[in-house]
């Protein structure tokens, strides 16, 4: 016991005194020697560096579609991803201690013979021409200098070439070769190490240069991939020189035959193979989606502007991206490959990616809020656009969720449906009454063209199929301006809801917040404040929404488990935002604007009205036009999946995309329900209450 630690001892000391003659050109002084041969002999494993002991090491994170297979992008620094040694060809594991430590497995952590022999060639050559580092030491050196806590200062320290340094490496490999067998080691160097051309670790760089998996490498492939840790920068031979790595390989093919690793006819046989690349990149970001597929890029987005805003994974929107990008995580997100495409194929029948007319669609599940598809008419790209042409073809904005560039679209008279929902809670049921004018002077004050001596007088689009006696069912079907200006001064617009001319709004009853306080509850968000209106239609100039999942379940999209592990931020987040009566009282009456008929059968009229029978299916939804058609909007939804779709000009939101568009729109998204419900059962909606649909009855009043 003595003996073996004594030469344990003598190790540490000769190799701490030629490894600083073999760098620094200069002995240490004797003290200093022994102090840290000492120091090293009696350090455990326990007191090492957390870096070390687990090491950190960044890998990329994969996001994948709904089905867990197929692969939407990926995100990294560094492109790498762990795999355990019996994923590696035995040749490549030969081949990499045959090119950087030949007695890999007869040392300690420091190979006293190479130390010798780096001493003795540098000290005749006058220079550092060969180094004394065994695999063990390389794997220190790359753990410290990955260390994502370090500073690029400190990270830079590591990999100095010092005295200090490099006893510092012996120490700690020392100590891990008492703790750790040889195969680990070997596993964690070869899933740390830099082949150059991007590719980190030997998983990501059997796919860069060849394409396959590292079970799959030749003995020429190994040899090269093994010659290019040396100098992974210069001798990478896709982006360096090709013949300093033919060179190196013929080096590592030497290295194997003479060592007895491999026979030496196959190593000249391999050493005559010509360089047969396969390059392939690990896409990366949301810009790297599959061309074939780049109608994804929009879903990524969405998806990395939703992770940034999650706490679970930092404390910043900059940590949270670095927590992605580095933390080798495995998301299973909410895209549906199949829905994605019918609703692109839609999109395109709308508007052409020329077109400066853009139509962003979405399609959410109710009861989770799910988002299975998003698609516009663009190209998500970072190209240069012709001059003057701000988002198209090409944009990164995102264009459907909103955010960032864009605030959004006006949703016009879909709007109407917040009226009606704080109108049930408030407790007016379906069937309250009014008789309709064509133009109805109200008590909310404005000024300028809308204004009939200072007070808010909007009118019925048409006033021959909007006139008259109307029930909620009625007026949703027919889209009455008037009717659901009177509604909102039954039920209140208080909340934070502001006029256009500035002043708050202070009449109608408060015991409820008003229908824009019922939309904000319901998950639909203004990013901005009004502007001036030239002229008012329904709704009174409504601010641009960004929409959130519908009904009376509010839902957090949840869909993201990490690497099999729960982690809180994919849980989903779904709260009871509306009475589940008065949500279903609403889509009764939403069934009435597509040509359904509702569980009384109260419908009559509609705007879409040939939606239900072209679906052949229980349906709701409404459609709505934003002042001077500058937007166009379509909203359908049945109890498994809802669809939305605007049409606008999102360089110039003041430029009107027309109300012809409206009817292309309602069969495009129609169609999108065909294809992504069609093996679905059909199902329908759930009947409200007769207390909901017909309690009460209003008293007619009009002006």
């Amino acid at each position: 016991m003595i003996r073996a630690q004594l030469d344990k001892l003598l190790t540490v000391v000769i190799a701490g005194v030629l490894a600083g003659l073999a760098l620094a050109a200069a002995a240490l002084p004797a003290a200093l020697v022994f102090g840290i041969g000492f120091s090293a002999l009696s350090t455990p494993y326990s007191e090492l560096p957390n870096t070390l002991r687990t090491p950190p090491t960044a890998q990329r994170s994969n996001l994948y579609a709904n089905d867990g297979t197929t692969l939407i992008t990926s995100f990294y620094q560094e492109d790498r991803v762990d795999v355990p040694l019996h994923e590696v060809a035995p040749v490549m594991r030969r081949a990499i201690i045959a090119a950087e430590d030949v007695r890999f497995y007869q040392h300690s952590g420091v190979d006293l013979r190479g130390v010798v022999r780096a001493f003795t060639v540098n000290k005749r050559d006058g220079q550092t021409r060969q180094g004394a580092s065994t695999l063990t030491m390389q794997y220190v050196r790359n753990v410290l200098s990955n260390d994502p806590r370090l500073t690029e200062t400190q990270r830079a320290a590591a990999t100095e070439l010092t005295t200090v340094r490099k006893l510092q490496e012996m120490r700690y490999a020392l100590a891990l070769e008492r703790e750790l067998d040889k195969d680990e080691i070997l596993t964690r160097y070869l899933n740390i190490a830099y082949f150059g051309a991007g590719a980190y670790g030997i998983a990501a760089a059997s796919k860069r240069y060849f394409s396959r998996s590292p079970a799959e490498l030749t003995l020429a492939q190994a040899a090269l991939l093994a010659g290019l840790v040396r100098s992974p920068d210069s001798d990478d031979p896709i982006n360096g020189d090709a013949d300093s790595a033919l060179t190196r390989r013929s080096y590592v093919l030497e290295r194997l035959a003479e060592t007895g690793q491999v026979p030496p006819e196959e190593a000249a046989a391999a050493r005559a193979e010509p360089l047969r690349l396969q390059p392939s990149e690990t896409p990366n970001d949301c810009t790297a989606v599959p061309e074939t597929h780049n109608d994804w890029g929009f879903f990524c987005d969405w998806f990395t502007r939703w992770w940034s805003n999650q706490s679970a994974f930092g404390a910043t929107a900059d940590e949270r991206q670095r927590t992605l990008r580095r933390g080798g995580f495995s998301i299973v997100s909410s895209l549906d490959p199949g829905v994605q495409w019918a609703t692109t194929e839609q999109v395109l029948k709308i508007y052409p990616v020329t077109k400066a007319d853009a139509a962003p669609t979405a399609v959410v599940q109710p009861g989770t809020g799910r988002v299975l598809a998003m698609s516009v008419n663009r190209v998500y790209s970072v190209a240069d656009n012709p001059v003057g042409q701000k988002n198209h073809p090409n944009t990164v904005n995102q264009l459907i969720a909103g955010g960032g560039a864009i605030d959004g679209y006006q949703g016009g008279s879909t709007f109407k449906l917040f009226a009606m929902l704080a109108a049930l809670e408030s407790g007016l049921p379906l069937s309250t009454d009014f008789v309709a004018p064509t133009q109805l002077l109200t008590q909310f004050p404005v000024s300028g063209e809308a204004s009939c001596d200072g007070r808010w007088c909007p009118s019925n689009a048409s006033p021959s199929s909007m006139d008259g006696p109307r029930t909620m069912w009625t007026a949703f079907g027919r889209s009455v301006n008037t009717y659901f200006a009177w509604l909102t001064e039954r039920v209140g617009a208080t909340g934070w809801w502001r006029w256009p001319n500035g002043s708050a709004s202070c009449c109608g009853p408060t015991r409820t917040p008003g229908w824009p306080g019922t939309a904000r509850r319901t998950g639909a968000r203004s990013p901005w404040a009004w502007p001036r209106p030239r002229r008012w239609t329904w709704p009174p100039r409504t601010p641009r929404w960004r929409p959130r999942g519908p009904g009376a379940r509010r839902c957090r999209w949840s869909r993201s488990p990490m690497r099999a592990r729960p982690v809180d931020a994919a849980k989903p987040d779904c709260r009871q935002v509306l009475d589940a009566d008065v949500a279903r009282a609403a889509a009764d009456a939403a069934r009435c604007p597509v040509g359904d008929q509702s569980m009384y059968g109260r419908c009559d009229g509609a705007t879409a009205p040939g939606l239900r029978a072209k679906l052949g299916r229980p349906v709701a939804g409404k459609t709505g036009s934003s002042e001077r058609y500058e937007t166009e909007t379509v909203v359908a939804f049945t109890p498994q999946l809802a669809v939305a779709s605007m049409a606008a000009n999102p360089d110039d939101p003041r430029d009107a995309v027309g109300q012809a568009v409206q009817a292309q729109m309602v069969k495009a998204v129609g169609e999108v329900l065909t294809v992504a419900l069609r093996d679905q059962p059909v199902r329908d909606f759930v009947p409200p209450s007769e207390r909901t649909a017909f309690q009460v009855t209003a008293a007619r009043t009009g002006n």
